[in-house]
């Protein structure tokens, strides 16, 4: 990226740098401290608690917040999209960055095993949707809610979404309703065409979950979906 990120970086209860134990690691988008991160950990946090017992105990990175429209974005052929926001179009610097620098760095710095999993809102949904078509080795388990899949006008809709096994995927919208397009889109519909996309795959071991929120909202659902995606993508072990 050229520049300087902060990270901010949770560490479960009992995390030692000299234990052998190593630990699921969550990449959270949209993670600055006044954005999603601190409520995030508080259901990571709760999920693993071992009265609760939903969630193995995990890192948490939460990757601060530069320019979203120009790091969760691909090039658009909408003009008016390129006048209105000209730092768009980057995503793909921003793929490279979690692949080539972010992911090495943490397993370098942290007792982190390989598995992985990838939580993004809105245009972080879309940059979530894209990295599963485009790179989805990347992650394992990939929680995407209320993507902004009108980006282009609904484009990365029309991927193959093939070239991938093994992996856990969590969808979540609310009653969110038109998007900020000039032809007529619905966050809802285009949310529900990429999991029956998904779910149309032919693909060893793909599990998708649709969940639709219809008491939240694009401003609400971050949270309650989150909640909901560790229950489904996370099998709960029984207690003994």
């Amino acid at each position: 990226m050229n520049e300087e990120r902060i990270l901010n970086i949770y560490l479960p209860e009992g995390y030692s740098k000299n234990d052998t134990i190593s630990y699921p690691v969550i990449y959270l988008l949209d993670g600055s401290a006044d954005e999603d991160f601190i409520h995030i950990v508080g259901l990571v946090q709760f999920s693993s608690f071992e009265w609760v017992n939903q969630v193995p105990k995990s890192i948490v990175v939460g990757i601060a917040t530069v320019d979203r429209r120009r790091d969760f974005t691909f090039p658009t052929t909408i003009e008016g999209d390129k006048k209105a926001y000209p730092t768009t179009g980057h995503s793909d610097k921003f793929i490279s960055f979690l692949e080539k620098e972010l992911q090495s760095y943490v397993q370098a710095k942290y007792k982190a095993n390989n598995s992985k999993t990838i939580i993004g809102q809105s245009l972080g949904g879309l940059l979530a949707t894209e990295v599963l078509d485009k790179k989805p080795s990347l992650f394992d388990k990939y929680i995407i809610i209320s993507p902004s899949l009108w980006w282009d006008n609904g484009s990365l809709l029309n991927q193959s979404f093939s070239n991938f096994e093994n992996k856990d995927i969590y969808i979540g919208v609310g009653k969110e309703g038109l998007t900020p397009t000039v032809t007529p889109r619905v966050m809802e519909v285009d949310a529900n065409v990429l999991a029956d996309k998904l779910k149309g795959l032919k693909n060893k071991n793909v599990n998708v979950h649709f969940d639709y929120l219809p008491l939240e909202n694009h401003a609400t659902i971050m949270h309650q979906a989150v909640m909901n995606s560790f229950k489904l993508l996370y099998p709960k072990t029984p207690r003994e």
